[in-house]
């Protein structure tokens, strides 16, 4: 999924206004640095999905080479990127 920096921000901020409305978490070190670090971590899920995408794109030409004609890209990419999502402990 393509988000944005400022898209992230808005919201990892939401999530945590809604939180803290609640009163279900409360803060030890300041708001700021909550926030930080939870972007910081939301971005690099992101990046590691692109990522997955990616190598999904690559096995699925390297199949296409090797069985030309009986080939559905379209079945194919969410059923390789479950089971490598799996296999990489990445949760979708």
């Amino acid at each position: 999924m393509k988000l944005q920096p400022t898209q992230i921000e808005r919201l990892v901020r939401q999530v945590m206004e809604s939180l803290k409305s609640k009163g279900l978490i409360q803060f030890k070190i300041a708001e700021a640095q909550v926030l930080a670090r939870a972007v910081e971590l939301v971005t690099q899920d992101f990046r590691r999905e692109d990522d997955l995408t990616q190598e999904v794109y690559k096995m699925m030409d390297d199949l296409e080479k090797q069985n030309p004609g009986g080939f559905d890209r379209g079945k194919m990419f969410p059923l390789l990127k479950a089971r490598l999502a799996k296999q990489k402990g990445i949760v979708l």
